[in-house]
């Protein structure tokens, strides 16, 4: 494919995770996801803290607070864009407009996460109707739609995973 083709600015709500993963409907699936979020940003506030304090190799600091970025901006999104934002509707092409703090379309905790980066990378023709699970769906590698902060957190799971060797070297746990 050439030109922009390959990539496209969406916007797509989500109540769930990453990639658009929805985990429930539910009003307490929300609240559940947002305070597992603010939890996890809480730990590894203290976490983050704590490797600075004992000064562990940099590029494993800079992957972690990637990690706190991604963290923040996913939380924030979750508590407070329903409160300020109305209620998309992909039907009638309404994106979400900003409106007065509290007249948003849904209560503290209860928002969307806005997904908005997608890169259809190659498209190709159908799977097989025999193909388990996919069979008869168009192949597109790479149909997930997500957001800045779902990029931070891969970027530093995957910085960490690739430099483990040299990040932790000398400590405690490490097998050479």
């Amino acid at each position: 494919m050439l030109g922009m083709d390959w990539f496209r600015f969406l916007f797509i709500e989500n109540k769930g995770v990453a990639w658009g993963l929805t985990l429930s409907d539910e009003r307490w699936a929300q609240i559940v996801l947002t305070t597992f979020r603010l939890v996890a940003v809480v730990a590894i506030t203290f976490y983050l803290k704590s490797i600075i304090q004992k000064a562990y190799h940099v590029g494993f600091i800079v992957a972690v607070a990637m990690i706190y970025a991604g963290a923040i901006g996913n939380l924030l999104n979750g508590m407070f864009f329903g409160l300020i934002f109305e209620e998309s509707n992909p039907l009638i092409q309404n994106k979400a407009g900003l409106v007065a703090p509290g007249e948003g379309y849904a209560d503290f905790m209860q928002g969307n996460v806005v997904d908005m980066l997608y890169f259809p990378i190659v498209r190709g023709a159908r799977f097989p109707d025999w193909f388990p699970v996919v069979g008869g769906n168009e192949f597109e590698f790479f149909r997930p739609v997500f957001n800045l902060a779902d990029v931070w957190v891969f970027i530093g799971v995957v910085t960490i995973l690739i430099f483990q060797k040299r990040f932790f070297k000398g400590k405690a746990f490490d097998t050479n």
